[in-house]
């Protein structure tokens, strides 16, 4: 049995209540774990009605530059680089 299935067969038993159960788990995952799961489950912000595309922060959004930013590394004007030819 996955421990899944022994989550939920610990609250069909009675064993916990399902408000225990979810409180245990939204306090044992991360943030990005809640918020995840929110946003796959159409929970989040971006399903709602009010949502814009303002809202939307998109500055970590996958590609070159949030890559190196991620990974602690700057890009170049963090540098001083600017495109110029002298270094």
């Amino acid at each position: 049995m996955s421990n899944r299935d022994k989550a939920l067969e610990l609250v069909a038993t009675g064993m916990v209540s399902a408000e225990d159960m979810l409180t245990m788990a939204l306090k044992y995952m991360s943030e990005d774990d809640v918020a995840d799961m929110l946003d796959v489950n159409e929970l989040s912000d971006r399903f709602h009605e009010e949502y814009t595309e303002d809202d939307y922060d998109d500055s970590m959004d996958g590609d070159h530059e949030s890559a190196l930013a991620s990974a602690g590394f700057g890009t170049d004007e963090d540098y001083g680089y600017y495109g110029g030819d002298d270094y």
